[in-house]
């Protein structure tokens, strides 16, 4: 019996070349989600640092002594929910719309959501103090770059712990809703340290979700939709780590 060596040779040849071809597409195809999701986060802080310097007024020694007109407007006036609940309608728009976005309308879009979260977060700057959101910023980019890394790379199929995961979070926001009557302590607390549980795991899992979506045969228009929503995952990942962790080692004004 006679094997057909040439055609075996140009098989493993092309297999192998199939496998490079992918490996490179989904290494492009996951520095864009990094790169859209790392620039929302820049944009996210610069626009909160911005809008917190523009509300408040402070004396010599730095300290806040009070708010700006614009600070009135958007932490004490009934604009300030207006502000709280926007970039959450934006998720929700980006979510069930993505399909009739085109690439560029959404990659716009996720620029204005995380402006809006930026407007959002700025009056996390009137709580705790600049040294401490900075010092939390570095434990939960160390935190979430680890998790994402091992989400990237594991073999292991983490979908059973995403489901974990996701009843998880469900039962810490209906938690959350409760305290804001309660208004206790040890909860808040044991929220906190469950929340940074939940997303330290589902920084992992949505890594490797997002990197199970890619498709060598995907268009360009597909794959920057993917990327984007992609991003958008992850930087949701990100800044809940980061109040988690905020509300546990953050200094207080």
């Amino acid at each position: 019996m006679e094997f057909d060596k040439k055609g075996i040779l140009g098989r493993a040849a092309s297999a192998a070349q199939s496998t490079v071809v992918t490996d490179e597409g989904l290494r492009a195809y996951m520095l864009k989600v990094y790169n859209y999701m790392a620039t929302g986060i820049l944009l996210t802080g610069i626009v909160a640092l911005l809008t917190f310097k523009l509300s408040v007024v402070t004396n010599d020694a730095g300290s806040i002594v009070g708010l700006t007109s614009m600070g009135n407007a958007i932490y004490m006036s009934g604009l300030k929910w207006i502000v709280m609940l926007a970039p959450l309608g934006v998720v929700f728009y980006m979510s069930f719309g993505i399909n009739k976005m085109s690439a560029s309308k959404a990659q716009t879009t996720f620029w204005v959501f995380a402006a809006l979260m930026g407007l959002s977060l700025s009056s996390i700057l009137l709580v705790y103090t600049g040294m401490s959101v900075t010092r939390v910023f570095f434990i939960c980019s160390a935190t979430f770059g680890a998790m994402s890394i091992y989400g990237y790379t594991t073999k292991r199929d983490l979908t059973k712990l995403g489901s974990f995961l996701m009843m998880g979070l469900i039962g810490i926001i209906i938690a959350s809703l409760v305290n804001i009557f309660l208004k206790s302590s040890m909860m808040y607390f044991v929220i906190s340290i469950l929340g940074v549980l939940i997303f330290v795991g589902l920084t992992a899992y949505d890594t490797q979700k997002i990197k199970n979506m890619y498709a060598a045969s995907d268009t360009g228009e597909l794959m920057g939709k993917k990327a984007v929503m992609g991003a958008l995952t992850l930087y949701l990942d990100f800044i809940n780590l980061f109040i988690m962790l905020l509300r546990l080692f953050g200094q207080r004004r």
